[in-house]
């Protein structure tokens, strides 16, 4: 016997179109949350600098509210935009990324050591940090459409050699900056992502050991710089110069050992309001949040930044097309690796390559690059769910 359901149908849905609202609510919580304590602690990084802000205690909260305002803008402009849009536009980002690299070498300007900014109306550009969302999204619509629309689902060594393209002329051109830091980054994303589109394992194994042999022979060949070399020796041994090389990492770990349990209260550490950790406000933040909340207050930045990931796995886990999934997954691996090396080099775990952390750290290009990611996760998780109870 046929039991006829007398419940209403649903109406179709229009493929590639935005469902009923429903964000990813703990994703944004966390991302804001992150931001909120990355701008007070930028704050107190710099309210005693005279030499950065001027005399003006306020400078640097101003300039990061602004950021913070824009990088919202930026990242309601994605998630409001209609998915097929987001994949056409997928091509223009990259493209404009791959530019915005190639203008730093010919006109940017050298901060610590890397020709990395671009100076645009009063306001420094850091392209690479744009280059890691475009490489993510150019790869992973790259393996999309070969894999749903052309030659089968199955991932090959073709859809691999693609995505790999997409990645290297980025990779390239940020090495000759040399920025090493984003390399690094660059290079776990990439693998992150590759990895989730379904490349077999003599594939990521091939990476694996194709990024040993890059790196002994960019060490053998002179690519880095001096003074980079001198990091990886100070990693290794931080006594051997503790006045030059390994300056930062000694500050920085007595800055966090400073903190204790609960710390020295906001704006009040004194390794931060006496200066001596070199480039506070940006790739050693986190030093900040050690000395003055303490073990508590820099527990609760992990615990945030994890919450952040997590949320970014689950909806690649939940994505309905492979597009998603590995736009997630790649934007999830970004943020994770570049979290644990920022933590790490303040810690003294892994050695000094200037990278912000995400979502704390002050600066506009690695906020409004990790807004534009936070967008499109929201972006894919409507799509996906159809907003809650879905």
């Amino acid at each position: 016997m046929t039991v006829l359901s007398t419940r209403p149908a649903r109406p179709a849905q229009t493929a590639g179109t935005l469902r009923a609202p429903g964000l990813d609510w703990p994703l944004v919580l966390a991302a804001l949350a992150l931001v909120t304590l990355g701008t007070l602690l930028v704050w107190s990084a710099t309210s005693t600098r005279a030499d950065l802000t001027g005399g003006d205690p306020n400078a640097y909260l101003r300039k990061q509210l602004v950021n913070v305002a824009i990088g919202l803008v930026l990242m309601v402009a994605v998630l409001a935009t209609d998915h097929r849009w987001v994949r056409i536009l997928a091509p223009v980002a990259y493209v404009a990324s791959v530019g915005g690299l190639v203008a730093v070498l010919v006109a940017g300007s050298t901060v610590n050591g890397s020709r990395s900014w671009l100076q645009l109306g009063g306001m420094s550009i850091q392209p690479s940090e744009f280059a890691k969302l475009a490489v993510v999204v150019g790869m992973a619509l790259v393996v999309a459409e070969r894999t749903e629309r052309r030659w089968g689902r199955r991932v090959g060594s073709l859809e691999v050699v693609a995505m790999l393209a997409i990645a290297g002329v980025p990779a390239v051109l940020i090495l000759l900056q040399p920025d090493l830091g984003t390399m690094l980054v660059l290079s776990a994303t990439v693998f992150g992502v590759v990895a989730v589109a379904g490349a077999g394992s003599l594939w990521l194994c091939g990476l694996t050991l194709g990024a040993v042999v890059g790196a002994v022979a960019a060490v053998s060949m002179g690519v880095l710089k001096p003074y980079q070399v001198d990091r990886f020796l100070a990693f290794t041994n931080p006594g051997l110069d503790p006045r030059g090389a390994g300056y930062n990492t000694e500050q920085a770990r007595i800055a966090v050992g400073n903190g204790g349990l609960f710390g020295q209260g906001l704006f009040d550490g004194s390794q931060t309001r006496s200066g001596f950790v070199p480039e506070q406000h940006t790739d050693f933040i986190f030093t900040v949040a050690g000395e003055e909340l303490g073990l508590v207050g820099a527990g609760l930045v992990i615990l945030l930044l994890a919450v952040v990931i997590w949320r970014a796995l689950t909806i690649s886990a939940r994505a309905g097309d492979l597009f998603g999934r590995v736009a997630a997954a790649g934007i999830a691996c970004w943020w994770g690796f570049q979290a644990f090396q920022n933590i790490g080099m303040c810690l003294g775990i892994m050695p000094v390559t200037g990278v912000p952390l995400p979502f704390v750290s002050y600066g506009g290009s690695s906020l409004f690059a990790g807004m534009l990611a936070l967008g499109l996760l929201q972006n894919i998780h409507l799509r996906t769910t159809g907003g809650p109870g879905r």
